[in-house]
């Protein structure tokens, strides 16, 4: 892990999330009726609730929309969801108003190209293994794990561990 992912780690205070290709593999599922369904890594969740245990801010910043996304962030406890919202910097905008945040306190996962202009932005923006070329080229760093099998987990270990906290995050689970 680079001694830069490092620095920018320790600042962050918000965590954010793209869900498509981020939180899920990037995969639509439509059933015959028209629903939707995404499957989630449990791995990744059980990261963004060791985050947040450790007192990181968490929020979802989606273009889509669907009710899944809502019951999968209350069920992991994310008190920031947005939905349906193509522009992310205006998203964020208005999150970091609300709770009085820089950008440079802000960590950032995404994989394509509408995630672009908030990782060039905030103080740590990541993509996953998968993204697409030019978002990787953009930003800080790259997860070793594709989206939706476990690169949100990797995200949220890499700011636990620039903090000081990952060691304390594990031992509360011997």
């Amino acid at each position: 892990m680079s001694t830069d992912l490092l620095q920018r780690g320790k600042q962050i205070k918000l965590a954010v999330f793209d869900v498509d290709g981020v939180l899920t593999d990037g995969r639509l599922y439509f059933l015959e009726d028209g629903s939707e369904f995404k499957t989630f890594n449990t791995l990744d969740g059980q990261g963004i609730k060791m985050l947040m245990a450790a007192g990181v801010q968490t929020a979802i910043i989606s273009g889509r929309k669907t009710p899944v996304v809502e019951r999968r962030a209350k069920n992991l406890g994310i008190p920031h969801v947005y939905q349906g919202r193509e522009d992310k910097l205006v998203v964020l905008d208005e999150l970091l108003g609300q709770l009085n945040l820089s950008y440079e306190q802000v960590a950032y996962l995404g994989d394509d190209l509408p995630d672009l202009p908030v990782i060039r932005r905030v103080g740590l923006g990541m993509a996953v293994a998968n993204a697409a070329s030019f978002v990787r080229e953009h930003a800080h760093g790259i997860t070793q794990a594709r989206g939706g099998e476990g690169a949100a987990r990797e995200f949220c270990e890499l700011i636990l561990r620039a903090q000081g906290r990952l060691d304390a995050a594990n031992a509360a689970y011997l």
